[in-house]
């Protein structure tokens, strides 16, 4: 008699990849109404351009609402994404299906961002990257929307490097250790950041654009025509100054206005991972991860107006976070504008230094230097002030604008010296520390082990000064980091100092 035959059923894949999943479906609301509200000025125009009541304009403005509406809605029908142990995907599309895939052991930066119209229903958008730096998207990833608490759930999975599948219930966070947190009184500091000047000057140019756009001149507004009027029967020694004043003032209340809505409860802390943890924001919030196995240095910057107050801020150098010059909102910010005390402490504690490296004594450089910023600071004022006169004699510009020039030129030649003073450069406990600039005065402190090459360059006037231009060149940051107007035999000492072998075997043997 045979023995029974038994069955077993196939054991189940341990590798299978996580299910697709969507993303909160509030998106239909948040996507839509985003897109309204930037499209708001031109959907408003197109409104009123029709004219009449059943104008073209009121149903073209109806269908772009609609359109947005449907484009949001089309987004959550067809976006999925999941997160293997491998990468992290998302597809979306309905007539152009796209699948982007964001490998974890490229993934550089974790940041989480609440818009005034996510935090409406306690949404977040996850932006994932790599730290590429060109204008492609393509390795960028960004899930829009999900909840806060899978939002960060996801920023410790990405960041930590483990398996862990988003479906795996929540553990309780591991306490931080909180380096700074932004003090409210600092808020004065904002009207010295120079911010404000740029946020009028953004406004005033945005307005007029679209003021030509819908072929609206001065002269039609009432209280403008009229101000015109009165401006124009005033001596321009009192019109200049009044207009300085109200300037400053604007630019003062939006400079205060921008630093509360972008630095409202501003604090970086420390995770036990090794991460460092910074957040802020008021209406718009946001929350950026940064390991510090990548921190490759701090760079802490003074604007000419906080050097008068005693005020700074501080960036962190990151690999694979490039950041660009006045890039004041990025995400390697550490301390907006502060007490410039402040910035070398949080510097210091990022680095895990007693004292901030930034902080340290610089060996000046040759007289040549001064020279040099004196005569390009003061030349170029006396040839402006030359034809700004000529431009007078020929009628085309007012008596005032030369005696301008000339009342000018003892600030820049002050201004020369003191770019002068801010020159220096030293190595210090491992660190390649440079400072240099006056308007916005920036001292780097770069880790040695962080300088992949070395450029040097210098111009004509350089050359004939005996002065060169020394970029250290790394994988972080600005990508480079100047030594400038230094001695040609000064800075190769420099290079070779900071990384010992890598310059001398391209100089000369001494005889």
């Amino acid at each position: 008699m045979s023995e029974p035959q038994l069955e077993f059923a196939a054991a189940p894949s341990l590798n299978e990849p996580p299910e697709w999943l969507r993303l909160n479906g509030v998106m239909v609301i948040v996507t839509p109404l985003k897109e309204i509200v930037r499209a708001a000025i031109p959907l408003v125009a197109v409104f009123f351009a029709g004219g009449g009541v059943h104008g073209w304009g009121q149903w073209l403005s109806l269908a772009g609402v609609a359109a947005l509406i449907a484009r949001g809605v089309t987004h959550w029908a067809t976006a999925r994404y999941r997160i293997t142990d491998d990468q992290v995907e998302l597809r979306s599309g309905l007539f152009n299906r796209k699948t982007r895939a964001v490998p974890r052991d490229r993934i550089r930066t974790v940041d989480i961002t609440s818009e005034w119209q996510h935090r409406l229903f306690g949404l977040s958008a996850l932006k994932i990257g790599t730290g590429r730096q060109d204008k492609s998207k393509d390795d960028e990833l960004i899930l829009d929307a999900i909840t806060k608490t899978e939002a960060e759930r996801l920023r410790t999975v990405l960041l930590t490097k483990t398996s862990t599948a988003p479906s795996v219930v929540d553990s309780v966070p591991a306490a931080e250790t909180e380096l700074v947190r932004v003090d409210r009184r600092w808020t004065w500091y904002a009207p010295f950041t120079l911010s404000g000047i740029a946020v009028v000057a953004a406004a005033f140019g945005a307005v007029w654009h679209f003021a030509n756009d819908l072929h609206i001149r001065p002269d039609d507004i009432t209280i403008l025509h009229d101000g015109l009027e009165l401006v124009g029967t005033e001596s321009p020694w009192v019109l200049i100054p009044a207009a300085i004043v109200v300037l400053l003032l604007v630019a003062t209340i939006a400079s205060v206005l921008g630093y509360i809505l972008s630095y409202w409860n501003f604090s970086v802390a420390r995770e036990p991972s090794g991460t460092l943890h910074i957040r802020h924001g008021l209406l718009n919030t946001r929350s950026v991860s940064i390991e510090e196995a990548r921190l490759r240095g701090v760079e802490v910057k003074e604007t000419l107006p906080l050097r008068f107050v005693h005020g700074g801020r501080a960036t962190a150098v990151v690999s694979g976070l490039r950041t660009g010059r006045g890039d004041e909102r990025g995400g390697g910010l550490l301390l907006p504008a502060a007490p410039v005390a402040e910035a070398h402490l949080v510097a210091a504690k990022v680095l895990r230094e007693p004292v901030d490296p930034t902080t340290a004594s610089l060996t000046s450089h040759p007289r040549a230097a001064l020279r040099r910023r004196l005569t390009r600071a003061v030349v170029s004022v006396l040839a402006l002030a030359l034809l700004a006169w000529i431009g007078y004699q020929l009628d085309i510009l007012p008596f005032w604008v030369w005696i301008v020039f000339l009342v000018l030129t003892p600030f820049s030649a002050w201004l020369g010296h003191d770019r002068y003073r801010s020159l220096g450069h030293t190595l210090t406990h491992g660190y390649l520390v440079s400072r240099s600039g006056s308007l916005v005065r920036e001292t780097i402190a770069l880790r040695s082990d962080g300088v992949i090459g070395w450029r040097v360059h210098a111009s004509y006037f350089q050359r004939r000064a005996g002065l060169v231009t020394l970029v250290a060149t790394t994988a972080a940051g600005r990508g480079g980091y100047h030594v400038t107007d230094a001695g040609t035999s000064q800075a190769l000492a420099f290079a070779d100092e900071v990384v010992p072998d890598l310059v001398a075997q391209f100089l000369e043997p001494a005889t």
